[in-house]
């Protein structure tokens, strides 16, 4: 029996890589590993995929104390802090219980996607575990946490419906983003883009494109994009704590013209905004570039 739904078998057939994609099932699990588990101990930096109650999906930021996300059993892992306020997740929650998490560490370049049902109680956020699995370390430039602060400044949320000009300029130069997405069948999954600055690029005010460059043949994302075309992006600003939420629809590029104006790239992603959430002093943490990722297609 495979591990991938009608989607995800879809795109890896027409990228000619079921053979390769098959091998790969046996990484999927439902439990969580002692390597995860030690995995967990030491991280600060988690990213939730989550779907409102117009079926929109969000990617939320978490951050807390090295181990915020642990593991009660090992099939139940306890996240330990909530969303700042203005963040959509806990009120989705309360409509859908599905939740994918990426739990990544970008000084060493390992990242862990959590994906399975939530369950809300006070101060945290417990997660039934359905799929655990490590990804590869490709594109994903290294930062070292630098910086906390004790003293929290206030959150403060705006809402748009359309990019500014410093919202624009802010992700044309951006080198990372975490990209939110749904299956009815697989439930929520968060994933992470990167490449070089410019590799996401402002068609106008409310779309974008990105490249999809080669990656572990498994598609979860794009096989969740060819059959609900929602999703959610997240660009943080490592340096000062900033947060840019955007939710829209996407739909894959396979034009090979289009495709040749992207170095390294064998699909596109085109996407569509709905809405934008900029978010200042979204965290007290601070990250501090170190060097792009050897994978970045040049």
């Amino acid at each position: 029996m495979t591990s991938y739904h009608a989607g995800e078998l879809a795109v890896q057939a027409r990228a000619g890589v079921q053979t390769e994609a098959a091998r790969l099932t046996k990484i999927i699990g439902a439990s969580i590993s002692q390597t995860a588990q030690d995995f967990l101990l030491t991280q600060r930096l988690a990213i939730a995929s989550t779907i409102d109650c117009n079926g929109s999906i969000w990617a939320s930021l978490l951050v807390g104390k090295p181990g915020f996300v642990q593991v009660l059993t090992e099939q139940m892992v306890q996240i330990q802090v909530l969303p700042i306020p203005g963040d959509p997740l806990l009120e989705n929650l309360s409509h859908y219980d599905d939740i994918g998490v990426l739990v990544i560490d970008l000084a060493t370049r390992r990242r862990l996607r959590i994906n399975g049902k939530a369950i809300q109680s006070d101060d945290r956020i417990n997660v039934r575990t359905e799929q655990v699995y490590f990804n590869c370390p490709q594109y994903i430039q290294t930062r070292s946490l630098v910086a906390q602060s004790d003293r929290r400044a206030i959150p403060k949320v705006q809402s748009y419906t359309a990019l500014t000009q410093a919202q624009q300029q802010w992700i044309t130069q951006a080198d990372t983003f975490f990209i939110a997405s749904f299956h009815p069948q697989s439930g929520a999954d968060a994933s992470h883009r990167g490449g070089y600055p410019g590799f996401v690029r402002v068609l106008n005010t409310t779309a974008l494109v990105f490249p999809d460059y080669a990656g572990n043949n498994m598609f979860n994302t794009l096989g969740n994009i060819s059959q609900y075309s929602q999703i959610g992006l997240l660009f943080v600003d490592f340096a000062v704590g900033r947060t840019l939420q955007l939710t829209g629809t996407a739909n894959i590029i396979w034009d090979v013209e289009r495709i040749a104006k992207f170095v390294g790239a064998e699909r596109l992603i085109e996407f569509q905004i709905d809405r934008v959430l900029e978010t200042t002093d979204a965290t007290t943490l601070r990250w501090k570039f170190a060097e792009y990722s050897p994978y970045n297609p040049r």
